[in-house]
């Protein structure tokens, strides 16, 4: 049906398309719909506000802005659009998603280390409903800068990027891709270089100190930036009360409950531990979650990365198949020595999607991402349908899911006013889905067109034209 629904717009847009954008043909070999005037009729609607999802909708484009939302009996179809017939389908906002990386783990030997994937990462994230991104923390920072510009102007396929600097780190884990500072002296230089190359964030690591966060913070203040921090030496109530912005994994790399921590100091292997040890219920976690909340401190939850080894699925989302060959062979191998053999790591996985959701409840300010690190099973693109599973897997309802998705990540990026949700006079980034999410949230794999700016990109030509090629490119 999708095929010949293609076919059929095709057709229709020799007459009427109208570019708004100038495209390269490499990108417009991904693109199915790109004319001023478009409806999509009778679709159900979950518009990222978290309000309650609404059947029989039409949707309205025209030069790439929701021009009308509502009941599609009430809606006017302007003369000349192509209409799209969304009878048994379902309308998303286009992804909003903040720890995501142009980069995939590629370890070799007993050295932990990470490739740039410049052409497959960006196609991917989109292809998997991603319009707006931000990258949690760069190796190749000019090169992500590149990206980011050759996809405005319309000669790369992918979302709208925001770029985050290189990592802010003190030498500690030997990782070759990673710049360390020697001392905090260096902090502000990093920030104002590269703030004034265009990125639009900070991530510190897990080496640094106080005073290095300190600096960090008080720079990108200055410039109207943001911080954020996959933490370890610092705890995260140094880090809030410093006035980080954000903070990465949920609670996974917390390490406020070590009993004898030393200050400065990153310990990964008592962090891991002391958050085995603690209940679920246990108080400190209650306080902490309190003071982030009045520290105004954003969680960006990644359970993705840390999906156990439970029988699943080898790459969570389903992307075995878009590595090259000698990677689905090593991560195959890899998964089916470890698959059911951590019980502790089940529990953990568990228990921090239990604290994240508590924060939420409270009203702590929650985001999304999906970090392509770890053990190289998270691949952007499939990673991210995941994630919207698993989030619905644990227990949040299927509005919030989809919010803290879209507008959560809108907001914290300060774009809420033109992407994030479905609203009259936003930006059309849009998700049409073959299926309903409320019978099945994994319906959300079968995505067919994303819309970036109006614009409506093939969902399974995207992801067809890496098979086989993550890990080189």
């Amino acid at each position: 049906m999708i095929k010949s629904s293609f076919l059929w717009i095709a057709a229709f847009l020799i007459s009427f398309q109208i570019n708004a954008q100038e495209f390269t043909p490499q990108v417009k070999a991904f693109i199915a719909v790109d004319t001023s005037n478009i409806a999509i009729t009778n679709v159900t609607v979950i518009d990222g506000t978290g309000g309650e999802i609404k059947e029989g909708q039409s949707i309205v484009i025209s030069k790439g802005l929701i021009q009308d939302v509502g009941n599609a009996i009430s809606v006017v179809i302007p003369k000349n659009s192509l209409i799209i017939n969304g009878t048994g389908k379902t309308v998303i906002p286009g992804l909003v998603m903040l720890h995501e990386h142009l980069f995939y783990s590629k370890p070799f030997e007993n050295w932990f280390s990470v490739g740039q994937m410049t052409f497959t990462f960006p196609r991917l994230y989109l292809a998997g409903g991603v319009t707006t991104m931000r990258t949690g923390g760069s190796i190749q920072p000019q090169t992500d800068l590149n990206v980011k510009k050759w996809i405005e102007e319309g000669k790369m396929t992918g979302p709208k990027m925001d770029v985050t600097g290189p990592f802010i780190e003190r030498e500690g884990y030997e990782i070759p891709e990673l710049g360390f500072i020697e001392g905090t002296a260096e902090v502000a230089k990093l920030v104002n270089y590269w703030a004034d190359k265009g990125v639009t964030s900070f991530k510190v690591y897990n080496h640094i100190t106080k005073e290095d966060l300190r600096i960090c913070v008080a720079e990108a203040h200055k410039r109207g930036l943001k911080v954020t921090g996959h933490l370890c030496s610092l705890t995260y109530e140094e880090a809030s009360n410093i006035g980080i912005d954000n903070l990465e994994h949920g609670f996974m790399a917390s390490s406020d409950l070590i009993d004898d921590k030393i200050e400065d100091m990153c310990d990964p292997f008592k962090a891991r531990k002391s958050l085995m040890n603690t209940n679920v219920d246990d108080p400190r976690m209650e306080a902490l979650m309190d003071l982030l909340i009045k520290n105004n401190t954003t969680i960006t939850t990644t359970p993705v990365v840390f999906e156990p080894y439970t029988g699943f699925e080898v790459v969570p989302g389903g992307g075995l198949k878009a590595m090259i060959p000698q990677l689905q062979d090593d991560l195959q191998n890899k998964y089916d020595r470890a698959v059911n053999k951590d019980s502790l790591g089940i529990e953990l996985f568990k228990k921090d999607l239990e604290w994240t959701k508590r924060f939420y409840e409270k009203g702590g300010k929650l985001v999304v991402g999906t970090d392509p690190t770890g053990a190289g099973r998270t691949v952007a693109g499939y990673a991210n349908q995941r994630t919207i599973e698993i989030l619905v897997e644990a227990g949040f309802s299927l509005t919030d899911a989809i919010k803290i998705g879209t507008l959560n990540g809108a907001e914290f990026l300060k774009r809420q006013k033109e992407v994030g949700s479905i609203e009259k006079g936003k930006k059309a980034d849009l998700i049409l889905i073959d299926g309903d999410l409320r019978e099945d949230i994994r319906n959300i794999r079968k995505m067919e067109l994303v819309f970036k700016d109006g614009v409506g990109f093939d969902s399974k030509k995207l992801f067809e034209s890496v098979q086989g090629k993550v890990g080189l490119y």
